[in-house]
């Protein structure tokens, strides 16, 4: 019967979790994306991830001008150039009870670098200890970019606090990585078509 020698158990686990790791990133290359089950919606493709990549064709009559979708269910935003050529899928913040949550069809009517915040009446009654106005800087709840709506008070924008992406946390915004919100800006004109579901 051999000793228990807890060095070496873990020695062995260690390699082993090393191991593993190391083909980790092969499997996921390869998994990215499943090809649609029989019996579900061929346009909606999932990745290991959960986020669903689509086809902006059951969404837009046309992609003049670009267009946006924000799945709120998926907790993603996807964008299609006008000519088709660049898509990209982003991971979100979604607002944080349906009662906040807005849906329906608008358009980016402005773009803003370094945008300054003020809490909304709604938002000011809610929290009255908020400030009433908050420059651009690390403390903005509006990070370092903005696609202002066709909605009034609503953004698409980044956020210093990271931890909110991936799930219910914002009073009615969209909030992207700064560094993903930042590529976004780039890509996206004003008139720009915008779709939540």
């Amino acid at each position: 019967m051999q000793s228990f020698d807890p060095k070496l158990d873990r020695r062995r686990f260690l390699i082993a979790g090393a191991a593993a790791a190391v083909a980790v990133p092969a499997i996921a290359q390869d998994g990215l994306i499943d090809e649609p089950a029989a019996g579900t919606d061929p346009d909606v493709v999932h990745n290991i991830s959960s986020f669903r990549a689509r086809d902006w064709r059951p969404h837009f009559s046309s992609l003049s001008g670009g267009a946006i979708l924000v799945d709120t269910g998926s907790r993603a935003l996807h964008f299609w150039s006008s000519d088709s050529s660049t898509y990209r899928l982003y991971p979100t913040s979604v607002p944080v009870s349906e009662e906040l949550t807005r849906r329906g069809r608008t358009e980016v009517v402005r773009k803003v670098v370094g945008p300054s915040w003020a809490p909304t009446p709604s938002m000011k009654k809610r929290n009255p200890e908020w400030p009433d106005f908050v420059p651009p800087g690390p403390n903005n709840p509006l990070g370092t970019h903005a696609l202002y709506l066709g909605w009034q008070y609503y953004r698409i924008h980044g956020t210093h606090d990271t931890r909110k992406i991936g799930r219910p946390s914002s009073n009615g915004c969209i909030g992207l990585y700064n560094e993903h919100i930042a590529q976004l800006y780039e890509l996206v004109s004003p008139g720009c078509q915008v779709l939540l579901i």
